[in-house]
């Protein structure tokens, strides 16, 4: 299965799923006010989010159809739990990684390693950068890639490919990046991954139809 290129919103409320169910266990699964308040998180995220519940249940619908939030009921309301490891195929260390940079933005390894620290405790930056290896060769393809170095920067950044490539805007800012900026460009990013799929489709159904046409002695027009 191919899986299409995912919303800033879209990653942020997985990374959520996957953060919470480490800090807050009892709380887990969310229920859908528990999660928009951790997409609007003020601490640890970047950038800072402003979504509505309904921006956010709009997300985890979608998310459900690809089967990367699961529900639960058993209450009075319903709840939402991620499926991150079994979709993608990856252990719950390169999940933590993963959520890290869905939360945060790119990051160095040292950074991952410190940010993640309460959803797994890496024994050193060697054991991350072993993890984000292998994220990045995936067989399935790649859901990492380091970035290349910024001006005046000791360490190169890495970051998660849920959204499709990283825009070229991304790859050569020097500082840091306005909120509303980085948002646009990685919503712009999963929108031109998404069309170029749809058009791809689309070409693979023309050519389908047109051989059925011609094998039925029939003509398009």
């Amino acid at each position: 299965m191919t899986l299409p290129a995912l919303s800033l919103l879209e990653t942020r409320v997985l990374g959520v799923l996957a953060e919470k169910q480490h800090t807050v266990p009892d709380a887990y699964p969310l229920t859908l006010n528990a999660l928009a308040a951790g997409c609007n998180q003020k601490t640890s995220r970047d950038p800072i989010l402003n979504a509505t519940d309904a921006e956010v249940q709009a997300c985890v619908d979608h998310l459900k159809s690809l089967s990367f939030v699961v529900e639960t009921s058993g209450g009075r309301v319903m709840r939402y739990a991620h499926n991150i490891e079994r979709v993608l195929g990856v252990p719950s260390q390169a999940v933590a990684l993963l959520a890290v940079l869905m939360l945060r933005g790119p990051q160095t390894v040292a950074e991952l390693r410190l940010n993640s620290d309460r959803l797994h405790r890496f024994a050193d930056v060697s054991a991350v950068e072993g993890f984000l290896d292998e994220l990045a060769t995936r067989p399935a393809g790649g859901l990492v890639v380091e970035l290349p170095r910024q001006p005046g920067a000791r360490e190169t950044r890495w970051t998660h490919l849920l959204s499709g490539p990283p825009a070229p805007e991304t790859l050569a800012v020097a500082g840091p990046v306005e909120s509303e900026a980085y948002v646009a460009v990685t919503e712009i990013a999963a929108l031109k991954a998404n069309v170029a799929a749809l058009q791809a489709q689309i070409a693979r159904l023309e050519a389908t139809v047109a051989r059925l046409l011609s094998e039925l002695g029939l003509h398009d027009g």
